[in-house]
């Protein structure tokens, strides 16, 4: 029996690198894509285009900055606890969010908007905003600021 060989990322195996890339390129667009499905699927896709712009403007401003406290990629950002509420353990969407597939329209309509955010080709509708917040609620971050955008049910915020 062949023993097996390890190769380093970033070694002589080109193609591994390529398959390392394509693999995080899949799961960034699934958990982006998860995350639009969790906070605004009720929203269409305008609502969702706009907190995948939330999202990518958190990741702009990380990279600026060299990091974040909400992280510093997409993943990282949508999973921060309490931060996209769809991922906090206790949220009723939680466990849903583990069951979606491509057959749910929705999260069809997510993966695109994903697909789009994560190549680069997404319009920024909400005025380079990094917050957004329910009409229904006002959160202690969003007093006395005034929303950049109104899109939805959603007030977004450009707060740095």
């Amino acid at each position: 029996m062949k023993k097996p060989r390890l190769i380093a990322v970033g070694g002589k195996d080109a193609s591994a690198n390529v398959q390392a890339e394509q693999f995080y390129k899949t799961l960034e667009v699934d958990v982006l894509a998860r995350t639009l499905w969790g906070e605004a699927r009720g929203e269409g896709s305008a609502g969702m285009q706009a907190v995948a712009c939330v999202v990518l403007n958190r990741a702009c401003v990380a990279e600026q900055r060299g990091g974040f406290w909400w992280g510093g990629n997409i993943i990282q950002i949508c999973q921060k606890p309490y931060q996209f509420s769809c991922w906090n353990r206790a949220d009723p969407n939680f466990r849903k969010l583990q069951a979606l597939d491509k057959s749910d329209l929705y999260f069809a309509t997510a993966l695109r908007i994903a697909q789009r955010a994560i190549a680069g080709a997404l319009e920024d509708i909400t005025k380079g905003a990094t917050h957004y917040h329910a009409r229904s609620i006002t959160p202690y971050w969003a007093r006395g600021e005034q929303p950049v955008a109104i899109i939805g049910q959603h007030l977004f915020y450009k707060i740095i």
